[in-house]
């Protein structure tokens, strides 16, 4: 195979794979390509995703409630959704819930405000 060929498949898989990246999760402010943000909003409270946290889901709250998505400046916004809230074991669900279709792909969310995790989130984060 040429390398004229090579790259044009590479750049046609870059392609089709970008798109699929525009609501990904992206905690950066940096400006650059809009993004929408794992969110939910349960009990009044808003919670957002945070990574690489070790948690085992309890028992099931209720519902909870996620935003549109409109990272396309108004084209083809995406509806916001409703899933299962769960308590997570160890924290007051005033800090912490896991969100998902099911416990077994329940997402981790923490209700915070500015860039400081709740002390609860931290110990868990840091397995003390």
């Amino acid at each position: 195979m040429n390398r004229a060929v090579r790259s044009a498949g590479l750049l046609l898989a870059a392609t089709l794979t970008v798109p699929t990246a525009g609501c990904a999760a992206d905690d950066s402010s940096d400006g650059g390509a809009p993004s929408c943000a794992i969110q939910f909003t349960y009990d009044g409270r808003t919670y957002r995703d945070v990574a690489n946290v070790d948690f085992t889901v309890a028992d099931k709250l209720g519902t909870a409630t996620s935003p549109p998505c409109n990272d396309t400046g108004g084209q083809d916004e995406e509806a916001g959704t409703t899933e299962t809230a769960y308590e997570v074991d160890g924290l007051s669900p005033k800090v912490a819930i896991a969100v998902g279709d099911t416990p077994e792909d329940a997402v981790f969310v923490v209700s915070y405000s500015g860039s400081e995790l709740p002390p609860e989130v931290k110990k868990l984060i840091d397995g003390s």
